[in-house]
């Protein structure tokens, strides 16, 4: 892969997922005629969800063909990192929510808000399938190109801003998770996770499985809803991360730069 695929990676990352969207934005009638109402369910809402996993692994393919692309997808099975790491996903995340919530009034109404274990699970599969997907391309092809011309730090602020403008149709809709939340504190949020999961990505040399389950931890249906208090203590973390990776944020000396491996 070369830097410049960047610019056609977030043009069709960016297409794909706008255009999806403003059918019902500017043609709301039509589109729901034709197509039904749009919720976080619908086919619509996950081909604008997989934008950035359609753009890297097309790209990918025209660069690389069939093995080039196995080889990326590889990546989806490295898991090696540091026991600290996965104490952070398994254990931090879920408690920055329950500890936002103490903010939130109702955020404990109900602790388990699901009607059966087998609700739960199949909430948490169809999240599964849906965000941590985009991870293949914004951690999966965009992150490590950025980091060949700027150090992590830099690298991690950039994509965030460019992962949260990404979101901004959805607030314009109702039907989506987005539409109930405030924007200012998402997007903010949204730059420190960046933040956070780069310096994660590159100790697990690139793995997109560990981004992806980062991800998945942040859209548990099993956490309360802490937004938009998560966010004080989200920025409050990446600022420590920083901090206690500072050898390895603020030089390229480490970063993972190669989109395909091997």
């Amino acid at each position: 892969m070369r830097q410049r695929d960047l610019i056609p990676f977030f043009a069709m990352a960016f297409v794909i997922s706008w255009s999806t969207l403003a059918l019902y934005i500017f043609v709301p009638e039509p589109t729901v005629r034709w197509f039904g109402n749009l919720t976080g369910e619908h086919p619509l809402f996950y081909l604008a969800v997989y934008a950035p996993a359609i753009a890297a692994l097309a790209l990918t393919f025209f660069r690389h063909g069939i093995d080039g692309t196995r080889r990326f997808l590889a990546r989806l099975l490295l898991w090696r990192a540091s026991i600290y790491w996965y104490v952070f996903l398994i254990v931090v995340v879920p408690l920055v929510f329950y500890a936002a919530a103490l903010f939130k009034e109702g955020a404990y109404d109900a602790l388990f808000p699901f009607a059966s274990v087998p609700a739960y699970l199949l909430a948490l599969f169809l999240m599964a399938i849906k965000g941590p997907v985009e991870e293949i391309g914004w951690r999966g092809m965009a992150l490590p190109l950025l980091q060949r011309s700027m150090a992590p730090i830099w690298a991690g602020l950039l994509l965030g801003v460019i992962w949260g403008i990404w979101h901004l149709p959805a607030f314009l809709l109702s039907g989506t998770p987005q539409s109930a939340w405030s924007l200012t504190p998402f997007f903010l949020g949204t730059v420190a996770l960046s933040v956070i999961v780069t310096p994660l990505f590159n100790s697990a040399r690139g793995s997109i499985m560990l981004p992806a389950l980062f991800h998945l931890q942040l859209i548990n249906p099993l956490w309360p809803d802490a937004q938009p208090y998560d966010t004080g203590l989200f920025v409050a973390i990446s600022a420590v991360v920083v901090w206690l990776k500072r050898d390895a944020m603020f030089t390229r000396k480490g970063a993972v730069t190669d989109v395909v491996q091997g």
